[in-house]
């Protein structure tokens, strides 16, 4: 894990390609210090480090992000309002070593962020 207790799994299930994992980010990480003081917001680049800790979990392999065709960050998440996230995650296997990752990562009712993004086995 890059930012140690950022987040916490809390379930994590498969179904074929798809897997739905549930996580709560730790409102008092001390990213949010500076990020930003009194109105907290999860900076993109860790929800995207997230995505591929995650992703390298299911597939028990070491990951780096290739190439993305879309990111779009719908929503802003703020740990001290919406720290449980869920992140629907599509993974295809598109080579030996590539994979392709679709993602939709939810709170409550509201899409925070889309990623479709290829992976590359390090």
């Amino acid at each position: 894990m890059l930012l140690k207790d950022f987040y916490k799994t809390n379930t994590l299930i498969t179904v074929g390609n798809i897997s739905t994992v549930t996580i709560t980010i730790n409102k008092n990480h001390k990213i949010f210090k500076g990020h930003f003081p009194g109105n907290p917001v999860t900076p993109g680049v860790c929800m995207i480090q997230i995505i591929k800790e995650l992703v390298e979990g299911i597939v028990e392999e070491e990951l780096f992000m290739e190439s993305s065709s879309n990111i779009k960050f719908m929503a802003i998440i703020n740990p001290e309002k919406n720290p449980d996230l869920v992140l629907t995650l599509d993974i295809i296997k598109i080579e030996d070593n590539r994979y392709k990752v679709k993602n939709v990562t939810t709170f409550e009712d509201t899409i925070a962020l889309k990623l479709t993004a290829n992976f590359k086995i390090k």
